[in-house]
């Protein structure tokens, strides 16, 4: 890796100098930061990141190296990566690459020696904005000219972008229960929670029209994460009508937690700086337990839109700023949750949900 610079530059302006890690080029997205200490391959690989520049908080990144195990989908997710240190040199003997080699070896541009902490507090403070990383361009004029060509997240739609493009099945069919799975970018992990509870899965394209899903004649649909603004995929909301009109059981992580509130006339909102890390306490308000848990997303469900419906229920809250984490439908088979308790990275904590949808389907 050349030691030469590597630049990067704000929406509003902020700028940083540093040196260059994977390949050489120019990349943008929408800057968010992660305040998980591991699992960075796990991140860097989350289907929920597309179009988004991450910054990681952990000052050390890289020093385990990177293996094929951590994939949580078949490629790197996100635009660009700012860290503060990088190591070449990992530690771990199932590793089978350096993360140097990897983010090469997929495309992305990234940046260290910033000094994430300056970085994380002003994004924090003036909120989610568009950014610009690029290893062949200094000019601070010809960066800003780059970054206007930047999407706008608001509104803008990535699910159909990440999902996959043909069905397919995984488990035996001689399983428990059938479940169909939208795919709005699911996480393997997710995947992997379904298969241990025997489970025979079905898993769709992201567009794929609910009579074509109910075809699979499944036990019970799961509605995955995924990028992106939730307002602008329209499609997923009408399957999700569809599906509750049919009072089957339902259970929705992230996106799919959003799109359940959007069937049911619940607005959603893009928030200041979002949610990631793995480390956010959650309160079950059913049981009075909290959890810890892994998080992702940048929109959140309109808490005046939940407490005026007649056919939502609060099941979670977010302990650091009241934000609704989980929601059922009154009188439906539906359920869903904003963080992730398939974790990957993150605790474990929360994976009983995975259990509340398979006694959906049981009972």
């Amino acid at each position: 890796m050349e030691q030469n610079k590597a630049y990067l530059l704000l929406e509003d302006g902020t700028y940083f100098e540093g040196k260059p890690l994977g390949r050489n080029g120019t990349a943008f997205g929408e800057i968010c930061f992660n305040t998980g200490m591991t699992g960075y391959q796990e991140v860097f690989t989350d289907p929920s990141y597309k179009g988004q520049t991450i910054i990681m908080t952990n000052p050390h990144i890289g020093n385990y190296g990177a293996m094929d195990l951590d994939m949580e989908s078949k490629e790197v997710q996100i635009s660009g990566l700012i860290c503060k240190k990088y190591s070449n040199k990992f530690s771990r003997l199932q590793a089978n690459t350096s993360l140097n080699d990897f983010l090469e070896d997929h495309n992305v541009v990234g940046i260290s020696d910033v000094d994430t902490r300056a970085l994380v507090a002003h994004v924090r403070n003036k909120g989610a904005m568009n950014c610009i990383i690029s290893t062949e361009i200094s000019s601070l004029d010809k960066l800003k000219a780059e970054l206007k060509k930047a999407p706008n997240m608001d509104g803008l739609e990535l699910a159909s972008v990440v999902s996959t493009p043909n069905s397919y099945t995984l488990g035996k069919e001689s399983a428990k229960y059938r479940v169909a799975v939208l795919d709005l970018g699911i996480k393997q992990n997710i995947l992997n929670c379904l298969l241990e509870r025997d489970f025979y899965v079905k898993v769709f394209p992201a567009k794929t029209p609910y009579k074509t899903i109910a075809a699979f004649n499944p036990d019970g649909y799961f509605i995955s994460n995924g990028p992106g603004d939730p307002s602008a995929a329209s499609y997923a909301v009408d399957t999700v009508k569809e599906i509750l009109a049919k009072d089957k059981p339902l259970f929705g992580i992230c996106l799919g937690h959003q799109i359940l509130a959007l069937a049911n006339g619940i607005g959603t909102y893009k928030m200041h700086h979002g949610h990631r890390g793995l480390n956010h306490p959650v309160k079950n308000v059913i049981t009075g337990l909290c959890e810890i848990t892994s998080q992702n997303h940048g929109f959140e469900v309109n808490r005046k839109d939940v407490e005026a419906s007649t056919t939502i229920e609060v099941t979670h809250i977010n302990l650091n700023d009241n934000t609704i984490e989980g929601i059922r439908v009154k009188n439906k088979k539906a359920f869903s949750v904003q963080y992730h308790p398939e974790a990957s990275p993150g605790p474990h904590d929360s994976r009983y949900l995975f259990e509340d949808f398979e006694l959906l389907m049981k009972n």
